[in-house]
């Protein structure tokens, strides 16, 4: 029987999965991701964050490669601090999308990333940001949220629940823009047919790596087309109930270092290290 492949991508999700609740990598997950770099594999970041929110985390853990930021819309180059490649949604549609949600819903509160590696995140009055440490602008009013490109929309109800309210917007805009749940108070809209899929498999490919290299990590249901596209998925134990139903394996939580039991053990299996793309 041949062996099994060993795993020369590392992709993993950060809010919930490598972070703990207060924005930190423990000893611990750093320490199993410096030994799986040193076997050979990349450890690639692939997150809903927009490329301006994760410079200070990049700059703490030293990554300077590849990150697949703003739900697959952005791969950043941490190292040169520049955008590789970026998608953007097109903020007439942004608007009409939000209009059909609140003919379904009522109002809404919203929010936008913009575009390129100095965008900023702007919300709209009663937006409330459901990551507080994360930096935002407060507007005046919706207008201004279209004034410059986007990457992604950002909504929150005040009485629906997340699941709810994502589940009307797949409804009414699906065919528009890729609806997403990212994290508690998270619902998104992002350029139609972009998840985190896409934007891994673009910086994979950059990478001389493919999808049955890559072993992907997260905890909510935006990570299930990353899972999909990769060979293995492994679910933390705090993830979405959507999530862990397709996972091929569950984990400890983040704040149990989920990824380092799992990469421990496959190290000490031999089951990570260089690809055979990179080898070749």
């Amino acid at each position: 029987m041949a062996a099994p492949l060993a795993y020369a991508l590392i992709a993993t999700d950060l809010d919930g999965t490598l972070l703990r609740h207060d924005d930190t990598v423990s000893d611990r997950s750093r320490r199993a991701l410096a030994a799986a770099r040193e076997s050979g594999a990349r450890h690639l970041v692939v997150t809903g964050r927009p490329a301006p929110r994760v410079r200070p985390l990049f700059d703490d853990l030293g990554y300077d490669g590849l990150a697949v930021c703003g739900q697959g819309a952005q791969v950043y180059d941490a190292g040169s601090d520049r955008m590789v490649s970026s998608v953007t949604l097109e903020r007439e549609l942004a608007e009409v999308a939000l209009g059909k949600i609140e003919a379904e819903v009522g109002q809404v509160f919203a929010a936008v990333d913009q575009d390129g590696v100095d965008g900023l995140t702007l919300i709209e009055p009663g937006y409330e940001m459901p990551h507080p440490t994360l930096p935002a602008v407060r507007v005046p009013g919706r207008s201004v949220l279209w004034e410059e490109p986007i990457s992604k929309v950002l909504l929150r109800h005040p009485t629906l629940a997340d699941d709810e309210l994502a589940a009307v917007a797949r409804g009414v805009v699906g065919h528009l823009a890729t609806v997403t749940m990212s994290g508690p108070g998270t619902v998104e809209l992002q350029p139609c047919g972009v998840t985190k899929a896409t934007g891994l498999a673009l910086a994979a490919e950059r990478l001389g790596l493919r999808a049955e290299d890559t072993l992907a990590f997260g905890d909510m249901p935006n990570d299930i087309p990353m899972f999909a596209w990769a060979r293995r998925g492994v679910a933390m134990a705090n993830a979405h109930r959507e999530l862990k139903a397709v996972a091929d394996e569950l984990t400890a939580s983040n704040e149990e270092d989920g990824i380092a039991v799992v990469l421990e053990r496959l190290l000490a299996d031999g089951r990570i290290s260089a690809g055979a793309a990179r080898r070749a």
